[in-house]
């Protein structure tokens, strides 16, 4: 399923990229960035607890949006599927992903950065695609060009995003969201600082929002 239309639904596009290493913090990170204005959670599946993580948040906070991202498997699909997540994001596609993706029936947004890329995800009707390592193959620059062959299509990039050129990514017609790891520092969550976690949140919603309404950053 295409995730144009569960990103649509957002009420902020900016979805922070989670990193869970202790399952007990998992619920306390997500109930932060909730409160302070996010819509949408990707916790990546780079830990070994990144499953139960969704799970608790999930089991906690039933109507939250919880997603599941780093999902390069089938096993890795089903499991995240098994865990309650909401949508799942790799940082590519492969022939097994799309069938995941059409067996289970959640938004999926696959990874794509090259025209052949776009192409395969077109070639299974995909038209909202995840964008990675954004920074490192062109950035702003590499989707501008993009949007000519494919005007349809739109992009939620990740990987080297900051509050300083986030901007520059929202102004992008072809743009729909952007994921950013800037959100949860390792260090706020380490020393349990949710107080100062939602506050970051809260400050980074409210600038997408002016930049998302044509104000300056």
């Amino acid at each position: 399923m295409d995730a144009r239309a569960a990103l649509s639904q957002l009420a902020c596009p900016l979805i922070p990229v989670v990193v869970i290493d202790t399952l007990s913090d998992a619920v306390p990170v997500a109930e932060a960035l909730l409160r302070g204005g996010i819509s949408a959670l990707e916790i990546t599946l780079r830990t070994p607890v990144a499953c139960e993580a969704i799970n608790a948040m999930k089991s906690a906070m039933p109507d939250a949006v919880i997603g599941a991202g780093t999902v390069s498997s089938r096993e890795a699909y089903d499991a995240a599927v098994r865990a309650g997540a909401d949508f799942i994001v790799s940082p590519g596609a492969t022939d097994q992903l799309f069938g995941a993706a059409d067996e289970h029936g959640i938004p999926f947004l696959p990874g794509a950065v090259t025209g052949s890329e776009v192409l395969k995800a077109t070639e299974y009707g995909y038209s909202t695609l995840k964008f990675f390592p954004a920074e490192a193959v062109g950035g702003a620059s590499a989707l501008r060009a993009l949007s000519g062959p494919f005007p349809e299509i739109n992009f939620m990039p990740t990987g080297g995003l900051t509050p300083d050129n986030v901007g520059t990514y929202l102004q992008l017609n072809n743009v729909c969201a952007v994921g950013g790891s800037w959100l949860t520092p390792r260090e706020l969550i380490m020393d349990q600082e949710w107080e100062s976690l939602s506050q970051l949140a809260a400050d980074s919603v409210a600038r997408v929002t002016r930049i998302s309404e044509g104000e300056p950053g």
